[in-house]
């Protein structure tokens, strides 16, 4: 069954220790991806830096990935560009969803998380006047 999700929730990483990370929900946006800038690989291990200046400790946090691959995607001013992916973990709603994350400098952006519609389709219905549906059950508990 599909769940209602709002345009912004917060969501937790728990495989990078992060919680409560800001999320955008853009059903424009095909895949999912994460604001992080630094990136590069070293003997096979892909090496970045997260971005969140609301999260002091998870800001300028490097994170070490060995599996990633790469994808090519259209950005919403129609360039391809070639970017690199990794599975992980979300927590929304209690339950635990695996993910693919490509790995984008969104440094201009104001949300670190962007959901896209391969992520969200078989899971959610987005109703755009709600914010923080997750946010709000996970604060009931």
């Amino acid at each position: 069954m599909k769940r209602d999700i709002g345009r912004i929730d917060k969501a937790d990483f728990p495989q990078f220790n992060l919680y409560n990370i800001e999320v955008k929900v853009d059903t424009g946006a095909y895949t999912s991806s994460i604001h992080c800038k630094n990136m590069k690989v070293e003997d096979n291990y892909l090496k970045c830096n997260f971005l969140d200046e609301a999260h002091p400790s998870y800001h300028e946090k490097e994170i070490v990935f060995d599996e990633y691959d790469v994808k090519v995607v259209k950005s919403s001013n129609g360039q391809s560009e070639a970017r690199y992916r990794i599975k992980t973990e979300i927590v929304l709603f209690g339950k635990t969803h695996p993910i693919y994350l490509t790995l984008s400098d969104r440094e201009e952006m104001r949300f670190p998380v962007l959901l896209g519609r391969n992520f969200l389709s078989r899971k959610f219905f987005v109703d755009i006047n709600k914010t923080n549906l997750s946010f709000k059950l996970k604060n009931k508990k």
